[in-house]
């Protein structure tokens, strides 16, 4: 609703729960999961800033910007509160949220999420921003997940589908050069997570290659830590059923 920020809404009442996907990913990467959740709420899978429908926003890449801005879009819906889950790059915006409007949003329940150390595979990241095949967009996102893991065809599909609009593919390596330079992403720090008072959960599979398991070590001790053994990055498509109930536990803390 805020100029240039696409969100797909699902379902309806008064409670309302927000889904931000990770870097180069979309609202259609909680296709499995919206609405399940639809049946709680009203759930808003958003497009963040300098991707698919969001292309064009003006906050991408930063952080800081993109959480200010979400939070513009719920005003701007008349969404008083909401119970926000972020995945990686979502999930350093979610944290955002709540440190920035700890009113506004009732939980977080962050899904390997970025800020919470300084170390995250650039190159990763590079592979799926503009890949030069389909074959090696599936490749990069399957290294994503723990090894063997492959992603869902119809997942490629929408990620393909995503970059082959104009401008998408450059506008990801910009983005993926700003968040990743060197290895080195930045940090949240422990001490401003620390004063977050609404529930919070982190969930962490220990395969992760991209944000490496060892960043949930020395969390805020209100938080709830869930730990995926031998689990990857990709928790939606990894493991979506504990991600579905880590949600909601997080909604009913």
């Amino acid at each position: 609703m805020s100029d240039g920020l696409y969100a797909r809404a699902k379902g309806a009442g008064p409670q309302a729960i927000v889904l931000l996907h990770g870097f180069g990913g979309n609202n259609m990467d909680w296709n499995d999961i919206q609405p399940d959740l639809a049946r709680d709420g009203l759930v808003l899978a958003y497009d963040l800033p300098g991707h698919g429908r969001s292309l064009d926003h003006g906050a991408a890449g930063n952080a800081s910007a993109m959480a200010k801005a979400l939070l513009a879009d719920l005003d701007a819906r008349g969404i008083d509160k909401a119970h926000v889950v972020g995945f990686s790059m979502g999930g350093a915006v979610a944290a955002l949220m709540g440190m920035r409007a700890p009113d506004r949003v009732a939980s977080l329940t962050l899904l390997a999420p970025g800020g919470f150390g300084p170390q995250i595979s650039e190159p990763l990241l590079i592979g799926i921003a503009a890949p030069a095949t389909t074959d090696a967009l599936r490749s990069g996102l399957s290294a994503m997940g723990a090894p063997g893991f492959e992603m869902p065809t119809k997942n490629v599909a929408v990620a393909a589908a995503m970059r082959a609009a104009a401008g998408q593919a450059d506008k990801l390596s910009e983005i993926a050069a700003r968040i990743a330079k060197d290895g080195q992403q930045g940090e949240i720090p422990r001490s401003a997570l620390a004063g977050l008072k609404m529930p919070v959960t982190v969930v962490w599979g220990t395969a992760d290659p991209v944000l490496p398991y060892a960043q949930s070590r020395d969390l805020p001790e209100q938080f709830r830590l869930i730990t995926l053994p031998g689990v990857g990055h990709m928790l939606p498509e990894e493991a979506r059923k504990a991600v579905v109930q880590a949600i909601r536990q997080t909604m009913r803390g």
